[in-house]
């Protein structure tokens, strides 16, 4: 019998974790931050970096694995999607629990390791590195299991598929992804190879829901390229200057900003310690040439430094920073406020390449940002972006690629996964038996 442990992420957008069971052996999926939580202590405890596991758990910022205490002993694998922290946020809290190596492609492991030295952490668990589009072992109690990390599209680099072959077929962590064709950065969807397993066999997948609901395919990150460019160029007048704010982990948007800004003879400042520790994680693993002629301005005196240089000569520079959501303390967010030295008037421009991810607080803390930016009469380009999720079609094209005999809906509550299941009924999967609406701290029998 196989039995899926949705430990987190099926309640909430983030907070990932599911674990995959086997008579003897069990595999864990992701162990992500629920970001409103983090962001919520962040506010309340600006200079605090360093959480303990309870602490977080008392806010319900990472995943409850109480509900898989008992099966610890079997765990013999740690799997990381990506490098977003709702995947790999938890893992300096949580992993040390389970005996067990940790694998993620170069990339996101990167980003673990920033993330270990910003918390002073270390791991006692190996750590291997899987580079995408490569397969190798894990060995169980009695058994070998093959491991494949097929690479996917999404909006941070390196994202895999993770496919754990089974007796009965494979099952296929799809948590998250788009179908992008047309890349900015990196390799398109590997589809030869999903081809190839789903005619040996897919028996469950765990999949991305998201944004099962949008009646769309999700647009391919060169129309986001093409927006960015399009505005950059045209507000580029005498004495303006111009503020781009964007996901720090965002690599191949930042490389559309450079790309365009070196064509502007402007330079560029990265400014804030999200776009360092996400841009230096790229460096370190050779997937960002293009940012070896950054200015970084990290901590704050180097970032008030910058700034007054700016300030003096707009017309020179583009700043490229933190604060897209307004999350309280962010770059953008002290510059609204008048906290840092930078003079907001009419001759900035100031371009959103981002959408506000729709949680209450970052819903309020951005209409409160923007307020304060409209009264310095700043302009103000927003939704100079695609989601890196895939929409209806995007998961209507997997789900015929890979004819899976199970569905589990994952990455939300039942808003989000509601629709998969929906769209998976009406192409032919059975509701409640092959298609299953989970929740936090359930479990799936197969």
């Amino acid at each position: 019998m196989i039995k899926i442990h949705t430990v987190g992420g099926y309640s909430e957008v983030g907070k990932n974790m599911t674990v995959v069971e086997f008579d003897e052996d069990a595999f864990i999926f992701d162990e992500g931050f629920f970001l409103p939580a983090i962001v919520e202590l962040q506010e309340k405890d600006r200079d605090e970096f360093t959480y303990s596991e309870s602490k977080l758990k008392q806010i319900k910022a990472i995943p409850e694995d109480s509900s898989i205490e008992s099966i610890r002993h079997k765990v013999c694998a740690q799997f990381v999607g990506h490098a977003h922290l709702d995947h790999v946020g938890a893992i300096p809290y949580l992993s040390d629990k389970y005996n067990a190596t940790i694998y993620g492609t170069p990339y996101t492991l990167a980003v673990l390791d920033s993330l270990l030295r910003d918390s002073d952490l270390n791991l006692r668990n190996n750590i291997k590195t899987i580079h995408p589009n490569t397969s190798f072992y894990v060995q169980g109690k009695k058994k070998k299991y093959l491991v494949e990390f097929v690479n996917i599209t999404h909006s941070t680099p390196q994202t895999s598929l993770i496919v754990l072959h089974t007796e009965k077929g494979a099952i296929i962590y799809a948590n998250d992804f788009k179908l992008d064709d047309n890349p900015v950065l990196g390799a398109r969807p590997n589809y030869e190879k999903l081809k190839q397993i789903a005619k040996q066999g897919v028996y469950a997948i765990i999949v991305d829901s998201l944004y099962s609901g949008a009646d769309r395919k999700t647009p391919s990150e060169k129309i986001a390229r093409n927006l960015l460019e399009e505005v950059m160029f045209s507000v580029d007048k005498k004495d303006s200057g111009m503020i781009i704010t964007t996901f720090s982990s965002h690599i191949a948007r930042l490389k559309s900003i450079v790309e365009f800004g070196e064509r502007l003879n402007k330079q560029l400042v990265f400014l804030g310690r999200s776009l360092n520790k996400y841009s230096f994680a790229a460096k370190d693993v050779d997937i960002a040439p293009f940012l070896k002629n950054i200015h970084f301005a990290t901590y704050r005196r180097q970032v008030e430094k910058a700034l007054q240089k700016v300030d003096r000569r707009k017309q020179d520079y583009i700043l490229v920073c933190t604060g897209h959501q307004g999350e309280p303390g962010s770059i953008l967010e002290r510059i609204s406020r008048g906290n840092l030295p930078l003079k907001l008037n009419h001759q900035y421009n100031i371009l959103f390449s981002s959408s506000v991810i729709p949680t209450e607080v970052n819903k309020k803390n951005f209409e409160e940002m923007e307020t304060k930016l409209k009264k310095k009469n700043a302009r103000i380009f927003r939704d100079l972006h695609v989601s890196g999720h895939g929409g209806k079609e995007d998961l209507r094209e997997l789900l015929q690629i890979l004819n899976p005999q199970h569905i589990i809906p994952s990455h939300g509550g039942f808003d989000k996964t509601g629709p998969m299941r929906d769209l998976a009924v009406s192409m032919g999967w059975k509701e409640n038996k092959q298609v299953h609406l989970m929740s936090d701290g359930d479990v799936l029998e197969l």
